[in-house]
């Protein structure tokens, strides 16, 4: 019988522990499987990661890691030699993770190129959460699955999520002259863009009523933060209702050039003559969730 999917810390396993190798992981659901770098499905998410170099696009930044999913590579050499799919279990599994808001399990192996990584066997890094998932052009060539994930153990001497996203703010705001990246998302060019369209959702028109007044979320097109790096500008901003907030980030609806709506919603945008979209961004959502 196959052992049952465990999400979050297991008694007498902490930040730290380290592994011969990775048949110890598996007696208590730790990571169960021996072979597969993702431990996890697309029904009820995915628990557990190792590190352990197979992917030449992984980046590991300590308390965040851009991590590229399973499939497509060539095991012996690491090369991708075909596209990825979010049909893979295992990165289907991550996505569950991300909208569940399911924690990782994050093992670094000796065999991951990192200063993070143990000089032998394999060590537990920490929880981690799924914060956002794309695809891009890999080294190779070939399409890969990514995904964001920031710490959110409970090491007091480590940093917090929301920690990380403002650290970065501040370093990428002194390294690029004349573009401010903001993570709190509802900033005055958020609530002007929202103020225009009196509170109402740009593909359905609806607006939700409350004391205070109409009320739809700023979104952006080109997310904010590393790795998009997306401007908190009019041009990479929409008014759009909760629901279709949601299904823009996580890419079950895009906007094409001319502002027809892509995926899961027809019809068109709702634009303003005076708010002037990037079609730059409109094109880089486009691809990163596949529709081009």
């Amino acid at each position: 019988m196959p052992r049952d999917i465990i999400f979050g810390e297991i008694d007498g396993i902490t930040e730290g522990h380290c592994f011969n190798d990775r048949k110890e992981m598996m007696p208590s659901s730790f990571h169960r499987n021996w072979a597969a770098g993702i431990d996890g499905n697309g029904t009820e998410g995915a628990s557990a990661i190792v590190l352990s170099g197979g992917y030449e696009d992984d980046e590991d930044h300590g308390d965040e890691i851009i991590y590229t999913g399973a499939g497509g590579n060539d095991p012996s050499t690491g090369k991708q030699v075909e596209d990825q799919s979010w049909n893979n279990k295992g990165n289907a599994g991550l996505l569950k993770s991300m909208d569940e808001g399911l924690p990782v399990r994050v093992i670094r192996g000796h065999q991951h190129k990192s200063e993070y990584s143990p000089g032998k066997g394999y060590k537990y890094a920490g929880l981690f959460a799924v914060t956002d998932a794309w695809l891009e052009d890999g080294i190779s060539g070939f399409k890969i699955c990514r995904f964001r994930l920031l710490y959110c153990g409970q090491n007091d001497g480590r940093k917090t999520p929301e920690a990380i996203e403002l650290s970065y703010a501040r370093k990428n705001k002194e390294r690029k002259e004349g573009v401010v990246v903001r993570i709190v998302r509802d900033t005055e060019i958020s609530r002007n863009i929202k103020k225009a369209y009196e509170g109402r959702c740009q593909v359905c028109g609806i607006t939700i009523k409350t004391k205070s007044g109409n009320y739809s979320e700023g979104a952006h097109i080109r997310p904010l933060g590393r790795p998009h790096d997306g401007d908190d500008a009019t041009d990479n901003l929409l008014s759009l209702c909760p629901n279709h907030h949601v299904m823009l980030d996580k890419g079950a609806i895009s906007i094409s050039n001319d502002f027809e709506l892509l995926g899961e919603v027809d019809g068109s945008l709702t634009i303003q003559e005076k708010h002037n979209i990037n079609l730059t961004n409109l094109e880089y959502h486009r691809k990163i969730h596949g529709y081009d």
